[in-house]
């Protein structure tokens, strides 16, 4: 198997992973290396490998806009851009060989599957879509069970070089089961596609909640935080980092639950909080980065604990910490400047983010042996019966609006939700070695197999 790096490794920061121009902040429009507009089903890294889109001009002085009061002067570039993009990946792409890589072992020896396809599904929704493929909800057939399917053109993910990050994102949600992390039921494929189906979060992202609150309670943050720590210490339980911990990566349930998605920058095999036993790629969303990735010093578990506490900020007071709209200033308050509280912000959350928000890695909460242990029990969750929360028995603040039960969509952007689902026919004019060299050995996966091989046992 030829390694393929999805984040690039850089030198100097001229802008987010490695990018030519700098990427826009807080995009209304969300698109990422996947193309996916919304419905984050573990859509993978933004831009991750490929230049960033220029950010537009705002002026240097002035109060920092809001989530989402971009959206006037970025809607028409990201259209564009998104157009541009889909064009270019139903071309032939003459300007050199492509590499082979093999997806190997992902699933242990070789084994007997159900074989499941796209005609087991309704299609009955569109949730997000893009330039490598979409996220529909879908019924399976025999359960009437619903579920959001992916679907990922071969082609577009050879011609990014974004093999790699899909092998990622599947071993990922295959392999992890938990309570607040997405999972994968079924996945299979075509000649010319790739197919995940997984769980269907009717709630929508949390960003959308946040923007439209502009800031949430202590006690509303407070459980979405414990469920969003339960999810990251379990990754780190299996040498995993997260990296890319936002709002937009952040799904709800009908009930209020939260569901962590987008597994495409993780890392495996992180066995420290920092250098050590670490990873030096340049990867992630600028106003969440930990001072250690823009340092390129290498970095380790402790980077899900800086970016967790940038998160809790962001839900107390509507904006990350360090926020700037011009992004080398950001980087520079992400390495130098104070941080500041608001007036109404609590001793304990003031304690809490400080803890998180520190600089030296080794100082940092979250980073000794006991990883989330060391949040967990920090005066901020004060009363937080942590095995509840883990059984979902604590009962979220907040449940997103619910009108048609399990089949809701009223949580996603109408400009998906109302178009026609359909699975699309593949119009790509490959030459037959390119096709060959899009396989993917050890794609397929069914739980239910998975499932009944256990019973008994």
């Amino acid at each position: 198997t030829i390694a393929v790096r999805i984040c690039s490794r850089v030198k100097e920061r001229p802008g987010p992973l490695g990018s030519k121009g700098a990427k826009s902040l807080r995009p209304p429009i969300k698109s990422d290396s996947r193309g996916f507009k919304f419905g984050n089903y573990a859509n993978g890294g933004r831009d991750a490998g490929k230049s960033a889109p220029a950010a537009p001009s705002y002026p240097s002085n002035g109060p920092p806009p809001a989530p989402g009061q971009m959206q006037a002067q970025q809607q028409q570039q990201q259209q564009q851009q998104q157009q541009a993009e889909e064009e270019s990946d139903l071309e032939d792409d003459d300007s050199g060989p492509i590499e082979q890589v093999a997806i190997e072992d992902m699933d242990g020896p070789a084994r007997p599957q159900t074989k499941v396809n796209v005609e087991d599904f309704d299609l009955l929704k569109v949730l997000g879509k893009g330039s490598f493929g979409k996220v529909m909800m879908v019924r399976k057939k025999d359960t009437k069970m619903i579920y959001a399917m992916k679907t990922l053109r071969k082609a577009a993910l050879v011609k990014r070089n974004q093999l790699l990050h899909t092998k990622t994102e599947r071993s990922i949600l295959q392999s992890i089961k938990h309570p607040y992390l997405t999972s994968l039921t079924y996945a299979f494929q075509t000649p010319d596609k790739l197919y995940l189906v997984m769980d269907y979060c009717g709630g929508g992202e949390l960003f959308f909640w946040l923007k439209k609150d502009r800031r949430f309670s202590q006690q509303k943050a407070r459980l979405f935080a414990a469920e969003i720590i339960l999810a990251l210490q379990e990754l780190h339980k299996h040498d995993i980092i997260y990296r890319d911990l936002k709002p937009e990566n952040i799904l709800l349930d009908l009930e209020g639950h939260i569901r962590l998605t987008d597994f495409g920058l993780s890392k495996e095999a992180v066995t420290g909080a920092g250098a050590t036993g670490g990873t030096k790629t340049f990867c992630g969303t600028p106003e969440y980065l930990a001072p250690e990735i823009l340092e390129n010093k290498g970095h380790g578990k402790a980077v899900d604990w800086w970016s967790l506490g940038t998160l809790i900020y962001e839900m107390l007071t509507g904006l990350p910490p360090f926020y700037d709209q011009n992004m080398q200033r950001m980087y520079d308050k992400i390495l130098n400047a104070p941080l500041r509280f608001p007036s109404f912000m609590s001793a304990e959350a003031k304690d809490l983010l400080t803890g998180l928000l520190t600089r030296k890695v080794g100082d940092r909460l979250g980073s000794g042996p006991s990883d989330a242990e060391e949040i967990k029990s920090h005066p901020f969750f004060k009363g937080i019966d942590w095995e509840a929360v883990l059984r979902k028995e604590v009962q979220p603040e907040f449940k997103p609006p619910n009108r048609l039960g399990s089949m809701d969509t009223s949580n996603f952007d109408v400009e998906f939700t109302a178009e026609k689902p359909v699975d699309s026919v593949v119009t790509t004019t490959m030459s037959e070695t390119q096709r060959n060299k899009a396989q993917f050995p050890g794609f397929t996966y069914n739980a239910d197999t998975i499932d009944e091989d256990h019973k008994g046992n």
